[in-house]
């Protein structure tokens, strides 16, 4: 059996790949453990080797964002953005690690008592398409810092984007693997962990295969962000940044505003501004630098993505901004409804719905059985007001969410389970272990 891997804005075939069965993959999960008994020893020396892969990734770079554009339709100039991101994460974990890990103490009755935090050895991440690099980096380097070993199963269609990651890393505690679905989940039986970026009804079937064995896990799954304009503060700020929350990545993004709330006040200066902001994107070749809006990652997307356009056509007025477009594009779009709606769109469609009173538009934000992040826009003191009545993992005021390596990444609700990222995501792939000394 093999993998093909396919251009999706040229729609050519790119390359083919040998799968690896569960044999295989048992074997490589035996070579990283092996590695990984040398590896948890000494910090200072895992540290010095990431370091040594942070060097050898920031040259590849200009390769890597290429082929992950080509693989996927992220525009070039968004790969290169999303490369400096792991970069700054890689920085952050080295340098911040060993204090992270550092043993806890804790006053008891005892002579001397603390917490450890020791690797629990060889983490499986299922890592998907959409951020290539980022979700893979994020989930990899905490891990290893901690001293763990990886073994990578990337999305099919970035496969040459996972081995090429192998080949960058060069370290024996980091492997890559070609693995359809099912093989992977049998997989996750013979590794000490796993960690999950994908759809919640992958992330239930992950959920339920590492619960049958009792494997710790972490779980990074879809949203359905709102974005919140309260009144008229700050309103044209909310309009400048409603295209990148919304289009980032070609709107394929867990963390991508797909709904957004807004009030009556505002809704029609703020309905005008977005349709004038989303007819302002330049559409077309991903590898063009000036190219903000490439194709959906591959046909299947993009009809999924195509069929919920036409349910949102059923519940009320729906703009196509762009004409023309073939292959696997979406044009920019806006939706007008007031029915629920809480399928999340991976994809440039924006979900416009209005409110009259703060407790409607929380009301509304919540839902959606997801739980990711929440973006409000308006004046800062009564946005913060309703943070605690907002069910999102992430709330960002004034500003399009996003993750940053020193805050906690993680959702509620179907969003997922777990932390990535900061001092809380390094420490899940550890064992707290109580050392009590009289």
């Amino acid at each position: 059996m093999t993998v093909k891997t396919t251009n999706p804005y040229t729609e050519k075939m790119l390359h083919e790949y040998k799968e690896e069965s569960i044999e295989d993959i048992k074997t490589k999960i035996a070579g990283l453990r092996k590695a990984q008994q040398q590896w948890r020893l000494d910090i200072d020396e895992r540290l010095r080797q990431l370091k040594e892969v942070r060097k050898r990734f920031e040259a590849n770079s200009k390769e890597l964002a290429q082929l992950m554009s080509t693989e996927m339709g992220k525009p070039v100039t968004q790969s290169e953005a999303e490369l400096k991101k792991c970069i700054w994460t890689t920085d952050y974990i080295v340098e911040n690690a060993e204090k992270m890990l550092a043993p806890e103490h804790v006053k008891t009755e005892a002579k001397k008592s603390y917490i450890r935090f020791d690797p629990l050895g060889v983490v499986f991440l299922i890592m998907p398409w959409n951020f290539p690099a980022w979700q893979f980096i994020r989930a990899a380097i905490p891990a290893l810092a901690a001293g763990n070993a990886v073994l990578l199963k990337h999305a099919s269609i970035v496969t040459g984007t996972s081995l090429k990651m192998q080949e960058i890393f060069d370290v024996d505690v980091f492997k890559s693997t070609v693995a359809r679905g099912p093989v992977a989940l049998e997989a996750i039986k013979y590794s000490d962990g796993v960690s999950l970026t994908g759809s919640t009804e992958v992330g239930e079937m992950v959920a339920g295969e590492a619960g049958k064995h009792l494997k710790k896990v972490v779980l990074e799954l879809g949203g359905s962000d709102p974005y919140i304009v309260l009144d008229g503060s700050n309103l044209d700020q909310a309009i400048k940044n409603c295209v990148y929350a919304r289009m980032q990545n070609n709107g394929q993004s867990c963390i991508a505003s797909k709904r957004f709330i807004v009030h009556e006040s505002v809704f029609e200066q703020f309905y005008k501004g977005m349709k004038e902001e989303f007819s302002k994107v330049k559409i077309g070749d991903p590898l063009d630098t000036n190219t903000f809006l490439g194709p959906l990652s591959s046909k299947e997307q993009k009809d999924t993505v195509a069929e919920q356009i036409k349910k949102l056509k059923t519940m009320g007025p729906v703009e196509e901004l762009a004409q023309g477009l073939k292959g696997n594009f979406i044009p920019p779009t806006v939706a007008r409804i007031e029915p629920l709606f809480d399928e999340e769109v991976f994809g440039p469609v924006a979900v416009l719905k209005k409110f009259k009173t703060t407790e409607e538009a929380v009301r509304i934000a919540n839902e959606t059985p997801f739980g990711l992040g929440a973006s409000m826009w308006g004046e800062a003191e009564k946005a913060e007001k309703l943070v605690p009545y907002i069910e999102a993992g992430l709330v960002f005021i004034n500003k399009v969410v996003a993750s940053d390596p020193r805050l906690p990444f993680g959702g509620v609700k179907k969003s997922g389970i777990g932390s990535e990222l900061s001092r809380y995501g390094l420490l899940e792939f550890t064992a707290k272990r109580t050392v009590w000394v009289n």
